[in-house]
């Protein structure tokens, strides 16, 4: 059976009460006294019952994680970090995947998977900016990711626009003209699609090269499989290119086993950047040059946030958007 604190009392020669004290660090306890309830907990291996201490103390210990995906790698790599801070301030993630379904994302926000966790840090695909006031809710809630600016909440976001002009000039300064986009989404304005062409428009304009329609590639969602048959696409178009910026790594990894099946050499004669820094794109071959939009600063700004707005309880202060730093990592793909 389950140990319980009665059964830690007894082992160890106190009252009820003296382990409670010891669980909760209260000072007046000998150091003798402390080290025999510690002792039996660890030899019942007795665990605090979570729904008890929900009960005292109004706090779970937990909070929520809603992601589109974690099939994507940039999602499944932030929910480590995540977890990883968490763990840091001896708090549980639980992860939940929304799908970028507007309903599923609206249930995350109102279902009753909600009471487990203290606060949500919660990245939408689904929903938009005409849906912020779903933002305005009664529990400490954290907005991630590009899809809704300007809601009620705090939101901790990346340099999207920034980092593409950034990821285009590194091919510009390569002698590259041609820069074909992978990725694209029509019609798309605020979104990581919208923002990273925005940024490809802006550095091209800097460089005085002229935009052209033609080089621009849409997708449907950011997968391998779908950057494999955007750049079957822009193959078969016959349109000249001598560079790619694939609005993330998963298309760029999808683009780079097309480009090697179709006989064109990386980067002698396209070279080829992607966004994200994921894991996978340091063992490409050749290995993938890329944004690292600062992901660990992401989710460490996020968890603290978050644990700052759960701490203040009521006392709301003005909301804050808050960017990580990001950097261009260049390696094979866009070194000859």
């Amino acid at each position: 059976m389950t140990p319980t604190l009665r059964d830690v009392a007894e082992l160890a020669g106190v009252s009820f009460k003296t382990v409670s004290n010891v669980i909760h660090d209260h000072p007046h306890v000998s150091e003798a006294t402390r080290s025999r309830v510690l002792a039996a907990i660890d030899q019942l291996g007795y665990r605090p019952n979570l729904t008890a201490r929900t009960l005292r103390s109004g706090r779970t210990g937990a909070i929520g994680l809603a992601v589109p995906e974690l099939s994507l790698a940039y999602f499944a790599e932030l929910a480590d970090e995540v977890i990883t801070v968490a763990d840091r301030h001896e708090m549980v993630v639980l992860i939940e995947q929304t799908g970028g379904d507007p309903d599923r994302e609206r249930e995350a926000l109102t279902g009753p998977r909600r009471q487990l966790t203290d606060g949500l840090l919660f990245s939408p695909l689904g929903l938009g900016n005409d849906d912020a006031d779903a933002l305005d809710v009664d529990f400490p809630l954290v907005l991630l990711g590009e899809r809704i600016f300007g809601g009620p909440v705090d939101h901790v976001t990346m340099e999207n626009v920034a980092g593409a002009a950034a990821a285009t000039r590194h091919l510009l300064d390569l002698g590259r003209r041609r820069i074909a986009v992978l990725g694209a989404h029509t019609g798309e304005v605020i979104g990581s699609a919208g923002l990273r062409l925005e940024g490809y428009r802006k550095a091209l304009a800097d460089a005085g090269v002229p935009f052209d329609d033609a080089l621009i590639v849409d997708a449907g969602p950011w997968h391998r499989s779908n950057g494999a048959e955007a750049m079957r696409n822009l193959l078969a178009r016959g349109t000249s290119f001598d560079a790619i910026f694939a609005l993330n790594d998963e298309l760029a990894l999808g683009a780079l086993r097309v480009l090697g099946e179709s006989g064109i050499r990386v980067p002698a004669d396209v070279a080829i950047i992607g966004f994200d820094d994921v894991d996978e794109g340091r063992y490409s071959f050749p290995s993938l040059s890329t944004v690292d939009p600062g992901r660990r600063e992401i989710a460490r700004l996020a968890v603290e946030t978050l644990l700052g707005v759960i701490a203040a309880g009521d006392a709301r202060s003005p909301r804050r958007e808050l960017r990580s730093a990001f950097r261009i990592l260049q390696r094979e793909s866009t070194t000859l």
